[in-house]
């Protein structure tokens, strides 16, 4: 594992945090750094209810390492988005990028949620997120062995971020009921879009791991892109296992406007 993607405990500082961001994003400007945006952040008015230092927090350990990740990018793109889109299709962006910034959660979301929701089990245990947890921490996917204290909350996080994104029902227990999740046709259209334009092949695009954060398998992506084909995106071909995807936006201008129409 490379050092970059050892699970780390960086969900402490927030976990979705969905209208936090969405309210980052009318204040983020391009050009603004992490810095700039806690400045302007507490300047607003608008987190009246936050110490600084937990904003600061906010902005440094979750916004950025989740919206400042190429450049300016995704901020760029969301800030467009989400005023645009419905709210379940703008959190599962969200969700999509908060898994790719960390590591443990979208593995816990692919190894045990999916797991469990395929099994046709109703709820996940705190027990489930401890274990994960453990094996982790035994196979060295932390840069060193966590604190029993540390397991404990992490294992909390990884559920209460799965409550914030709608995978799991909110519950007082150390239960949470599985929900019914699956990923809307705009959400899988963004993702479609996403890898493409990060320079990827179009085999490569439907065999992404991201797809997995969603309960999806390449067979699965090649469906839904076929069925998303009707909608005049892209046109897809299929031979075999090979597959050619003709796109037909070449830029984030012309998709954006796309999907947000009407």
């Amino acid at each position: 594992m490379k050092s970059d993607r050892f699970y780390t405990t960086q969900l402490q500082a927030g976990l979705g945090l969905i209208e936090e961001t969405k309210t980052l994003l009318d204040l983020w400007e391009p050009g603004m750094r992490s810095t700039e945006l806690f400045q302007a952040a507490l300047n607003s008015g608008n987190f009246p209810n936050v110490s600084a230092r937990r904003l600061r927090n906010i902005v440094a350990e979750c916004f950025t390492p989740r919206y400042l990740v190429d450049g300016e990018y995704p901020a760029n793109v969301l800030k467009q988005l989400h005023k645009r889109l419905p709210s379940p299709v703008f959190s599962q962006l969200l969700f999509l990028f908060t898994a790719r910034a960390n590591a443990i959660f979208a593995d816990f979301v692919k190894e045990v949620f999916w797991n469990k929701y395929a099994g046709g089990h109703e709820s996940i245990e705190n027990q489930d997120a401890r274990q994960f947890v453990i094996e982790a921490n035994q196979a060295g996917k932390t840069q060193k062995p966590w604190a029993e204290s540390t397991i404990k909350k992490v294992s909390s996080y990884l559920t209460g971020c799965c409550v914030d994104f709608g995978l799991l029902a909110s519950a007082r227990r150390n239960v949470r009921k599985i929900c019914q999740y699956h990923a809307d046709p705009l959400t899988i259209a963004f993702i479609a879009h996403d890898l493409h334009f990060s320079g990827l092949g179009d085999n490569a695009v439907l065999a992404h791991p991201d797809w997995g954060l969603f309960g999806l398998q390449k067979d699965d992506v090649r469906d839904e892109l076929k069925r998303l084909s009707y909608r005049g995106y892209f046109i897809v071909q299929t031979a075999g296992d090979v597959v050619h995807i003709s796109w037909n936006y070449k830029n984030w201008k012309d998709f954006i406007n796309v999907i947000t129409e009407g």
